[in-house]
């Protein structure tokens, strides 16, 4: 099972990346990481609906005029990064 997924929702109003964690414990110290990225408005934390999904989940808000198929794969690497430096530490 893969730690994370990412995916793009695209609103109306504001373009969002929701990122769902295989391990819920890791929710508060993912979304704390996250809000260190510049071109991040608001992080907050979500309660996910839906069948198969994590009861919670990231909702990422993005500045005005930001790439969000950047900032998706900027997040995404750095999430990666962050897994494998935690799998390397225990």
């Amino acid at each position: 099972m893969l730690p994370f997924r990412s995916e793009i929702r695209n609103s109306p109003s504001h373009p969002t990346i929701k990122i769902f964690l295989s391990d819920q414990t890791l929710v508060p110290r993912i979304k704390k990481h996250l809000d260190h990225f510049s071109d991040i408005e608001l992080t907050e934390i979500r309660e996910s609906h839906g069948q198969n999904r994590e009861s919670e989940n990231i909702t990422i808000y993005l500045k005005d005029h930001v790439d969000i198929d950047k900032m998706k794969s900027s997040i995404d690497s750095s999430l990666w990064w962050y897994f494998e430096e935690d799998m390397v530490d225990e």
